[in-house]
C-alpha cells in the first residue's frame, strides 16, 4: 500500500510543487554557474533548493489555496508569483551564501532568479489554470479537443 493523500487537492498542490521545480532548478542552476563560474558549486545550489523549495512551495501553494478570490484571475497569478518569489530568493539567498561563504554571489543569484523567474512562474500559473484536475473553483477547463466533435466539427 502506497503513500496517499488526503485528497485530490493535496496531490494537484504537491505535482505543480514538483512541475516548478524542474523549471526553478534549470533556472537556478543556469544563474549560479553563470555568476560563481562554477558548475559544482551551481549544482549544489541547484539541488539543494529541490528538497527546500518543493518543501516551501506546496506550504505556498496550500497557503494560497485558503484565501477567497477568483482563481481565474490574473492579478491572483501574479500576486501569487510576487509572493512566491519572496520566500524562494530569501531560500536562494541563504543556500547560495552557504554553499559559496560569499555574500557577494548570493546577492547576485538571488537578484537574478528574481527577475526571471517571476515572469516563469507567471507562465507556470497560467499553464496550471488550463488544467482542470481538482482546481478547487467548481469549474472545469474546457480544453480545445473537447470542444471538437466527430470529424473535427465543433459541438
Amino acid at each position: 500500500m502506497g503513500w496517499r493523500f488526503k485528497n485530490d487537492a493535496h496531490a494537484r498542490s504537491f505535482t505543480k510543487a514538483v512541475s516548478w521545480r524542474i523549471v526553478g532548478t534549470l533556472d537556478t542552476f543556469a544563474w549560479s554557474w553563470l555568476i560563481t563560474h562554477k558548475a559544482v558549486s551551481a549544482a549544489q545550489i541547484a539541488s539543494y533548493e529541490v528538497f527546500t523549495k518543493i518543501a516551501l512551495y506546496y506550504l505556498h501553494e496550500r497557503g494560497w489555496a485558503l484565501l477567497p478570490g477568483s482563481a481565474h484571475a490574473h492579478w491572483r497569478s501574479f500576486a501569487k508569483a510576487v509572493s512566491w518569489r519572496v520566500v524562494g530568493s530569501f531560500d536562494t539567498f541563504l543556500l547560495s551564501l552557504i554553499v559559496t561563504g560569499k555574500l557577494q554571489y548570493a546577492v547576485s543569484i538571488a537578484t537574478a532568479e528574481a527577475l526571471t523567474k517571476i515572469v516563469l512562474f507567471y507562465l507556470h500559473e497560467r499553464a496550471w489554470r488550463l488544467v482542470a484536475w481538482k482546481r478547487g473553483d467548481g469549474a472545469d477547463a474546457q480544453t480545445p479537443a473537447a470542444s471538437v466533435g466527430p470529424a473535427g466539427a465543433s459541438a
